[in-house]
């Protein structure tokens, strides 16, 4: 099951005590103060996995403690540190102040590392408290309480390419072609119902892709997976286009292609400022007049490369490949996956 939000309780441990103590030894009669410091109490990290995929395990377990620190001792023995708690989450994932909605960090690399919650500073024993005025104190402290708080995860998947367009349109038929993923594919609208992530194979190089839940008119106000799904496409490089050309549907290409363009638009325009291309898919079912020329015009007016291709007999597949490739090294930086060259 997939999970891109979740709310958790994360509490850093609290500090140790310090202790009130005196030397006591047969040929010191009058030994000073010998309390030693508490320990610190551990902290909540959050640590990002390349094998995370979902946060649904911290809907099960939404509460997180770092350990107390241990209690100062006789002799200036320091109370032992807490351990910290460490919280594995996918990489991709973004943290906000539950309470003020503030932004607390952002997780996007394997291995990244996010201290949520800061354990307790221990308490300091009563050798601190040692002066001209007091040789013997008999007071020490106690140990700091950890920070505490609820926070909002939310989780964009990162990838290179993501799969937009209307329900139906073929995207995971698209995805399962290209690559190893296999999505949920059925004949009716909203069969993926999470986005799906799948590794391409091309000329000895890899890349990511992302198929997004299908997008519908008002997707941008939250009308059906809208707001839910919409926020995975900020964090990919590369916008892919699907749109079903064959005609068999009765809808126009063109105008499917605008509607889903629009949504994106009005939920961030920034990102029509990436890299496009648009897929014109299933064109082994081409029936009656070709409606690919009103869609090439369209893409053209805005600047778009159109790939005829059909997922279910591959034709066109290679092509469209190796166009992601080219946009993916034409926008500077490397693809997600190290290449296999």
């Amino acid at each position: 099951m997939f999970v891109d939000q979740v709310r958790i309780f994360v509490k850093g441990g609290d500090g140790g005590n310090g202790c009130v103590s005196f030397r006591r030894e047969a040929h010191v009669p009058r030994g000073g103060p010998d309390g030693g410091y508490g320990g610190k109490g551990g902290d909540v990290v959050l640590v990002a996995l390349s094998h995370q995929n979902t946060l649904l395990p911290l809907r099960y377990e939404p509460e997180h403690r770092g350990d107390r620190g241990g209690h100062g001792g006789p002799g200036n023995r320091t109370g032992r540190d807490g351990a910290d708690r460490e919280v594995a989450v996918p990489p991709g994932t973004s943290v906000r102040d539950a309470a003020s909605s503030e932004p607390v960090g952002e997780l996007l690399r394997d291995g990244d590392r996010l201290v949520v919650a800061r354990g307790g500073r221990g308490g300091r024993g009563n050798r601190s408290f040692l002066s001209n005025r007091n040789r013997a104190p008999r007071e020490a402290e106690p140990g700091q309480r950890g920070e505490e708080r609820w926070l909002q995860l939310d989780l964009r998947l990162i990838a290179d390419v993501g799969l937009l367009g209307l329900p139906n349109a073929g995207k995971s038929t698209l995805l399962a072609r290209m690559s190893a993923a296999r999505p949920k594919i059925a004949d009716y609208p909203f069969t993926t119902l999470s986005p799906v992530l799948g590794v391409v194979e091309v000329d000895e190089g890899t890349f990511v892709a992302a198929d997004i839940p299908g997008i519908i008119e008002g997707a941008h106000a939250g009308a059906g997976l809208g707001l839910q799904f919409l926020r995975h496409v900020e964090r990919t490089r590369v916008l892919l286009h699907v749109v079903d050309a064959s005609g068999t549907s009765g809808s126009d290409p063109a105008a499917d292609l605008a509607l889903v363009r629009e949504e994106v638009r009005r939920y961030e325009p920034g990102l029509l400022e990436r890299p496009q291309l648009v897929a014109a898919t299933k064109r082994d079912l081409v029936q009656g007049e070709d409606s690919l020329g009103g869609l090439r015009a369209a893409a053209e007016s805005l600047g778009l490369e159109v790939v005829p291709l059909s997922a279910v007999t591959g034709d066109g597949i290679l092509t469209l490949k190796r166009r992601l490739r080219a946009l993916l090294a034409a926008s500077g930086t490397a693809p997600t996956l190290e290449d296999g060259a």
